[in-house]
């Protein structure tokens, strides 16, 4: 089984561009999430050692040293980062999502779907594994240059 497991992990990487180190997994990142309409800071990772893109496939991932927690201060949202963080991307969505949770009250929440959706790409909605989920302003998740942008 885990054979089975690791060979479908191979599978899905197979064709990938991949990076390493922190500065160049940093700056492939951010131009993903642009060319998908994301805001650069909704993937707040630390200490990035490796990053892949599929192409073909959307299969992206981010590997960083430790778990990392981010607060977002505009909508109260603790989030949590795993070493590994995964998703299948394609532009203004992410879907099957790992690696990410948010703290709900005293529960984590996996999020297995990120989008933009409303037609004005002024909302950001998360999805659990239970089909509810939450929107936010975009602009919870922009950096501050982004948000200067924004406000020109």
């Amino acid at each position: 089984m885990a054979s089975d497991m690791q060979k479908s992990i191979e599978e899905e990487r197979e064709g990938a561009e991949i990076a390493y180190g922190a500065e160049e997994c940093y700056r492939r990142i951010v131009k993903l999430l642009q060319d998908l309409g994301f805001p650069k800071g909704v993937l707040p990772l630390k200490d990035l050692e490796e990053f892949g893109y599929v192409c073909k496939t959307g299969f992206a991932w981010m590997k960083q040293k430790a778990p990392y927690e981010h607060y977002f201060t505009t909508t109260k949202m603790l989030v949590s980062y795993g070493t590994e963080v995964t998703a299948y991307v394609e532009k203004g969505r992410m879907k099957k999502i790992t690696g990410v949770k948010g703290k709900e009250l005293i529960f984590w929440v996996p999020a297995v779907e990120m989008s933009i959706q409303d037609p004005d790409r002024k909302k950001i909605y998360f999805k659990a594994p239970v089909g509810i989920g939450k929107s936010y302003p975009v602009t919870a998740f922009m950096t501050d240059e982004e948000k200067e942008k924004a406000n020109e």
